[in-house]
């Protein structure tokens, strides 16, 4: 079967990523952190017919539309020492198993990011549903984890006089999903 193509019974629905956040934190210099997003994102999601609930969720995230608000900061993300843009151009996660309710529920998939990829479980919930006004159908989801950079390569870092290091090995993701499914 086709990727792009959903199972009988279900909804495929596009990311629409005017109304998508794609969010990120980690600690700096061990006493606070920094925010950054990706603009770029696109992907699916495949809703049962009955249910919000996901049955497969497929993303894919430009690395060169990372914004941190500082350019120069930027930059360097995108540069060898973090992402390597060039390479890598994409952090894509491929839904492997998704289990829960409404409420609450996990969806664990494959993470790849700077060409390693390792499992993650995201927390979800399903945030709402309904018609925009051109007759599309709309779901929206919320999603939260946390990774540790050096799992997939992101090792690169200076050490602080002080001790410890300048930048935090565990990053923190939010997103917040908006799909849309053509009327």
């Amino acid at each position: 079967m086709n990727p792009t193509e959903a199972p009988a019974g279900t909804k495929t629905y596009t990311i629409d990523p005017a109304h998508t956040a794609v969010r990120f934190s980690v600690r700096h210099l061990m006493i606070s952190r920094v925010h950054g997003q990706f603009s770029g994102v696109s992907g699916t999601v495949d809703v049962p017919t009955g249910s919000n609930v996901p049955s497969a969720v497929n993303v894919a995230i430009e690395v060169a539309s990372i914004d941190t608000r500082e350019p120069q900061r930027d930059g360097h993300l995108k540069s060898p020492d973090f992402f390597h843009a060039e390479n890598f151009p994409q952090i894509t996660f491929h839904s492997t198993r998704i289990e829960g309710s409404e409420e609450e529920f996990s969806v664990a998939g494959d993470l790849t990011i700077h060409g390693e990829t390792k499992p993650v479980v995201l927390s979800a919930t399903f945030d709402g549903a309904g018609p925009d006004p051109w007759g599309n159908q709309r779901l929206g989801y919320e999603a939260h984890a946390k990774i540790k950079r050096s799992d997939f390569g992101l090792t690169w870092n200076q050490a602080l006089e002080a001790g410890g290091f300048a930048i935090g090995d565990e990053i923190k993701i939010d997103l917040n999903l908006e799909v849309v499914a053509p009327k």
